[in-house]
């Protein structure tokens, strides 16, 4: 009788503890304040799957860098403020005067960073595979003191090994060369003979954000380095949606085809940015300190009005929802047309809502997806705002043949954003990312041919026919749905 009640209370205990972790966790996740839809759908996860959705939602539910780079990122903060001060003093790199759709993004830029917008840089748009790579390794070529590259994969074969051997050569007449590549991403080139050739040859590289279990109790599991750069002598950079991969070598396997990808090759003050951008990476990564890049001359003398832009650097430590506010900022500022490009389209209720309401009072929405996509969820996943979009009045477009890897936004003809960034929750979210802002209707222009050849290769979804789907499309639709804030 003893045992029996001894049991029964044991058990009642076992009880208690679990439902108060329960309650605990969902106490947790409601004063977080995040949207409402990841809010329902990390409670879903918790009370379908007792307790492994606990160990789920504090492995991947919260951003959090872990201990030793929140105290790093904090350490850089003097820093980084003193570098702006600094920069600021060049008032003739600096501009008030820019479009009137451009306005709000560059207010909201001066009061998050301390900076206006920034002219006199030179700025190219490259959308062919080929002439990225020949333009970066034309690059590589020529580099006198320093190279620092950042990308979230980097596979080996094609025109990727071209880049290795370049920067191999360049380390090896005393260019200093340095790398960091994220460990989920670049993970089988890290642990290649490609990467003991690189450090042999006195590379830096640096795997970021290791993955494996252990870590999860310090940090967030699938927080990523999502960021592609590549800066040259602290003059030249570039950024863009295109890893070091030739994608006649990757993927391949998942017949999605070739990833279609963009970059932007930039010269001029910005790249000053860029490299405070890189140094803080590399800090909050490494724990070492890398000397901010040098303000003081310029290859070129700024232009009044050339190629005004901006970075938006996003991720734990940065300026939390930065690209997501620059995003809504655009959008509301639009009065003509809006064009996104994305290859994963699971959206924010803000930002869903806020496309709705442009297409709703006159502004022309397009949005470029591509048909074929290499993740099964988030197809799927995206397929659910479909029908919401299309009866906003939003059109949508399917990208045939290829991969679309392209994230772009193109207002009004005049206001570019370019980048790394998806219209997805990781990326608005969670990842480190980076997005260049750029006033400029030459360069829009460039964009929108760009933007042309595309849709002259799409297939507009049409809404009566989008209805007609089968049954069980739209029930594995809304399944997917549920988790599209945890994608």
């Amino acid at each position: 009788m003893q045992f029996t009640s001894f049991h029964a209370l044991i058990s009642s205990l076992i009880f208690l503890c679990y439902w108060l972790i329960i309650v605990a966790t969902t106490l947790r996740i409601v004063f977080k304040r995040r949207p409402t839809t990841y809010v329902i759908a990390w409670m879903l996860v918790i009370y379908i799957l007792p307790l492994v959705g606990v160990i789920l939602y504090f492995a991947l539910g919260e951003a959090h860098l872990g201990q030793q780079r929140v105290k790093r990122a904090q350490k850089m903060r003097p820093t980084i403020t003193k570098f702006i001060n600094k920069l600021s003093v060049f008032q003739d790199i600096f501009t008030d005067k820019v479009s009137q759709v451009s306005k709000p993004i560059f207010q909201l830029c001066k009061h998050q960073t301390g900076l206006d917008g920034i002219k006199g840089n030179h700025i190219e748009l490259l959308s062919n595979t080929d002439a990225i790579f020949d333009r970066l390794i034309a690059d590589i070529n020529q580099a006198t003191s320093n190279i620092e590259m950042v990308f979230y994969i980097w596979n080996k074969g094609g025109r990727a090994d071209e880049v290795e051997e370049a920067l191999i050569q360049a380390s090896k007449r005393g260019v200093t060369c340095r790398l960091m590549l994220d460990s989920a991403g670049s993970r089988n080139f890290i642990r290649s003979n490609a990467s003991k050739k690189m450090r042999d040859a006195g590379i830096t590289v640096i795997e970021v954000l290791k993955v494996n279990l252990f870590r999860f109790m310090f940090r967030r599991l699938d927080l990523r380095q999502h960021r592609k750069v590549a800066i040259i002598d602290n003059y030249i950079s570039y950024t863009g949606s295109m890893n070091i991969v030739d994608p006649r070598f990757f993927k391949q396997n998942k017949h999605v085809g070739e990833w279609v990808d963009v970059m932007v090759r930039m010269s001029g003050p910005v790249t000053t940015l860029m490299g405070a951008i890189y140094t803080s990476d590399w800090e909050l990564e490494t724990g070492d300190y890398l000397a901010l890049p040098q303000i003081t001359d310029f290859a070129e003398q700024p232009e009044e009005k050339k190629h005004i832009m901006q970075l938006i650097a996003s991720g734990p430590g940065y300026t939390e929802n930065m690209i997501h506010q620059v995003l809504l900022t655009a959008i509301y500022a639009a009065q003509e047309q809006i064009i996104f490009t994305t290859p994963y389209l699971v959206p924010s209720d803000d930002i869903l809502h806020a496309v709705c309401t442009a297409a709703q009072r006159g502004v022309e929405v397009i949005i470029i997806v591509p048909k074929k996509n290499d993740s099964l969820m988030v197809k799927w996943a995206s397929r659910a705002f479909f029908s919401e979009l299309l009866e906003g009045g939003v059109k949508l477009y399917q990208f045939n043949d290829n991969l679309l890897h392209t994230k772009s936004v193109l207002i009004d003809k005049q206001l570019s954003l370019v980048g790394t960034v998806n219209l997805d929750m990781r990326s608005l979210w969670l990842n480190f990312e980076i997005t260049t802002v750029i006033d400029d209707a030459e360069f829009a222009r460039s964009l929108a041919i760009l933007l042309q050849t595309y849709l002259n290769n799409s297939d507009i979804v049409n809404i009566e026919e989008w209805e007609k789907r089968p049954i069980w499309q739209h029930v594995v639709e809304r399944l997917f749905y549920f988790f599209a804030p945890l994608l």
